[in-house]
Parts: structure tokens; sequence; C-alpha cells
């Protein structure tokens, strides 16, 4: 059987356990390797693997922006993905009680701190970075919450009262305030 029509029926091997079609060359990282007239997946330990065969196996995986997102997350959904607003809708993902609240600054505005919630603070700051020409936001400090609603809220009241002004959810408060209050709120959670 030739090595084309051998890949092709890889290929439609691996469609079936998957929506998306997928060409084997490019499912890997690395370049697979070509031995034995067959497409081969090395890991990094060192075992050897048919590409169709790994793709077939990772099938369950979510990786977004190259992390891997594990099965037990609210959110999982089998695929690769930018965003987490790339698998699923803004309802869905607010629907998830789960998450992080975080502290987000720019050094354009060294005074000013944006308090919010995310399922995953490192996702939502790739979605800020779109609006910087430069990509200069920063996440300051974060914490993990069973609810991320509620602990929002609770973050905006806190520093409502300690902050010297406040634009929506931007406050400017100095940075040792900053941890101050978030070091409180980790405390009491």
């Amino acid at each position: 059987m030739g090595m084309k029509l051998r890949l092709k029926r890889k290929e439609m091997m691996f469609n079936m356990f998957s929506n998306t079609k997928i060409e084997l060359e490019n499912y890997t990282k690395k370049t697979p390797v070509k031995e034995d007239g067959d497409s081969w997946y090395y890991s990094p330990s060192g075992y050897r693997q048919r590409v169709s065969t790994h793709a077939a196996k990772n099938k369950n995986r979510m990786f977004v922006n190259g992390k891997y997102i594990p099965s037990s997350h609210p959110l999982h959904k089998p695929g690769r993905y930018r965003s987490l607003d790339d698998a699923w809708s803004h309802n869905k993902i607010e629907s998830v009680s789960e998450g992080e609240v975080y502290a987000i600054g720019n050094k354009a505005w060294p005074e000013w701190i944006k308090i919010g919630k995310a399922v995953d603070a490192e996702d939502r700051l790739n979605g800020y970075q779109t609006s910087s020409p430069f990509r200069d936001y920063f996440i300051i400090t974060k914490v993990a919450t069973k609810n991320r609603h509620d602990a929002e809220r609770k973050m905006h009241r806190l520093f409502e009262e300690k902050a010297e002004e406040r634009s929506n959810e931007w406050f400017k408060i100095s940075q040792s305030k900053l941890m101050e209050l978030f070091d409180g709120f980790r405390a009491a959670s």
C-alpha cells in the first residue's frame, strides 16, 4: 500500500473520532518522523507512537492558548482553542461560578488597577492584550475562588472603601494597599 493511501486511511480513521478535520502531518507540535513508511510521534520520554494513534488517544484533551485544561475543569470541551471564548459562548462562561478574581495593571496608568473575575485570569489577560498595541497589561495578583461572581462583588466593595477613586472596575490605589487587601481576602476565604 502506498504511503499517501496509508496516510489517507489514517486521516479517515482520525476523523471518525473528531468533528473537525485535522491533517495528521500537522497534529503534533514537532514534525512527525517518517520511519517504516509511517508517521511517528516521539513523546518527551522517547516513547514512539503512530501519529494517528496518538491523535485518537488525545481526542478528549482541551488546550486553550497552548495551556492544557484538565477534564475536571467545569468548561472542559475537547479541542484546541485560542481562548475560552472560542470554545464557549459568553453566557456559558458566565454560568460557571468557579474561577479567579484578579488585579490587572498597565504601566501607562501605574496608579490604576482593574479588579475583575474570570474562569482563568491568564486567558482573560490575553483578551486585554488585544486592546493595547504594546501588549503591556499584566496580572499583579489573583485568588482562586469557588464563586468568582460573589468574590468580585466583595472585592469591589472593599476596594471602593479604600481606593482614592473608582471608574467602573478600575481603582486608583497604591500597590502596597492592593496587596494588603488581596492578602486579607485570601486569609478570610
